[in-house]
């Protein structure tokens, strides 16, 4: 799985013009789920989001997770992470899972996080063209890969 935090003061996903997900503090989550990505990988990679050290403390140091500022999180689909731009002018998206694996391990990457105890968990619509609008705090933005052989 891939995912790309944005740590946020607010944000926001519209479908069709209607909000899906919305929150003040806390943490953007766009996510690509792969070939090879199981429920294993969705539980360790919610907890790793749950966890992750990147919010203020009163010093200004990243030494907060998004549960010890009770802030939010929307998970959003984004298969796009996964697209191959190595060749041509096109990106291919053969790496990245199918829908119906994809929809699941999503949904359970945002079930995670409220089992972590994130205080509130919205996600935008699974296939849905959305608007996504946040107000990225720092700015701070990580990329999470599940495999260690690959990413930053």
């Amino acid at each position: 799985m891939r995912a790309l935090l944005q740590r946020v003061s607010e944000a926001r996903v519209r479908v069709a013009g209607d909000t899906v997900a919305e929150i003040g503090e806390g943490l953007v989550v766009l996510l690509g789920v792969g070939h090879g990505d199981d429920d294993a990988i969705a539980d360790g990679l919610a907890k790793r989001i749950a966890e992750l050290r990147i919010f203020r403390d009163e010093a200004g140091r990243t030494n907060r997770s998004i549960l010890d500022v009770a802030g939010g999180a929307i998970v959003v689909s984004q298969f796009t992470l996964y697209a191959d731009t190595v060749r041509g002018r096109r990106p291919g998206f053969t790496d990245a899972a199918a829908p119906d694996v994809a929809e699941r391990l999503y949904e359970r990457v945002a079930a995670g996080l409220r089992e972590a105890g994130v205080a509130q968990v919205g996600t935008g619509r699974f296939g849905a063209e959305m608007e996504v609008e946040l107000v990225n705090d720092g700015p701070f933005t990580l990329w999470l890969d599940t495999d260690p052989t690959r990413g930053p």
